[in-house]
């Protein structure tokens, strides 16, 4: 059972609905700690600079960097009352299209849910009102002492909360090396021919189609471990040659990329492609055995 992050309220005009956050994350990477030569866990401790000695957490300070070993000390009732503070209440301040939001400015998403009965319907209100009009509401939430900014949207048969990064901290392209500054000229032939592989790839959007082989063939590897068996070097992915992009877009038309569709398994195309070949076999007319002695028939165009 999820437990709650936060519980508040979301406000719009003079509307007030009583709301509880839940995470709609499960991450599942493989943590791993450091192991000393003797197979014991390495700890990390808190050590003076200047001293060497370990410091108690207690007596720790947070400081901010001004020069090369100068810092501008803090305790921590200093920036505790520097901290948002924590309402508990999201004010929607806008109501804005969600495809005018580019993906780069989400960061995380939590579901949204009623805190009681009595806020059911209002609840559903604000998520039919804005499913109908197709907008989504912007506000600022404070969680875990700072302030997000935050989208309220429709999702699924409620509500879901996505943190969003403020303008400042998306990274512009201007600011990023060999972006090219404008675009290269594209002949109709290259374009036609990524179109067919694009239009060869397309379907609909199912997570469910995609996995973490990494992941899966990790702990499939710590399982054999724990047993004791040893590990099959594994070979290396072959380099990415540089080639001619016609040639690339012709070669993966002819059966390459654009002839499988991400995520099969190499097993299944083989048994397809076996598949195929059989039943090509079967279809195909064997040429009738001519009887011993038997002169050929003349063709009509020869008659």
């Amino acid at each position: 059972m999820a437990r709650s992050l936060w519980t508040g309220s979301i406000s719009f005009g003079l509307v007030n609905i009583p709301v509880r956050i839940f995470p709609a994350i499960r991450e599942h990477d493989v943590h791993f700690h450091q192991i000393a030569p003797d197979g014991s866990r390495v700890h990390n401790q808190r050590v003076s600079g200047k001293s060497g000695k370990v410091v108690e957490y207690q007596d720790l300070r947070k400081g901010y960097e001004t020069s090369k070993g100068k810092y501008v000390v803090f305790e921590p009732d200093e920036l505790e009352r520097l901290a948002p503070a924590a309402t508990k209440t999201i004010e929607i301040e806008d109501f804005v299209p969600l495809e005018q939001i580019d993906p780069i400015s989400f960061e995380r998403t939590y579901h949204l849910t009623p805190a009681g009965t009595e806020a059911t319907k209002a609840y559903a209100l604000l998520a039919a009102v804005m499913e109908d009009r197709q907008r989504i509401g912007i506000g600022r939430i404070v969680i875990r002492e700072r302030q997000h900014l935050a989208a309220v949207r429709p999702f699924g048969k409620g509500l879901a909360l996505s943190t969003l990064l403020f303008a400042d901290e998306v990274v512009p392209q201007s600011d990023v090396p060999d972006v090219p500054s404008r675009k290269p000229t594209l002949s109709t032939r290259e374009k036609q021919l990524a179109a067919q592989i694009v239009d060869s790839l397309a379907t609909d959007w199912d997570p469910k189609r995609y996995r973490d082989d990494y992941e899966r063939q990790l702990r499939k590897v710590i399982r054999a471990k724990q047993q004791g068996k040893q590990l099959e070097p594994q070979e290396e992915a072959p380099t990415a040659q540089v080639i001619d992009l016609m040639d690339a877009l012709r070669a993966s038309l002819e059966g390459g990329s654009g002839g499988a569709r991400p995520n099969r398994s190499p097993r299944k195309q083989a048994k397809k492609q076996t598949a195929k070949k059989r039943a090509a076999k079967r279809t195909t007319k064997r040429p009738a055995k001519r009887r011993a002695g038997a002169k050929p028939r003349a063709s009509r165009r020869s008659a």
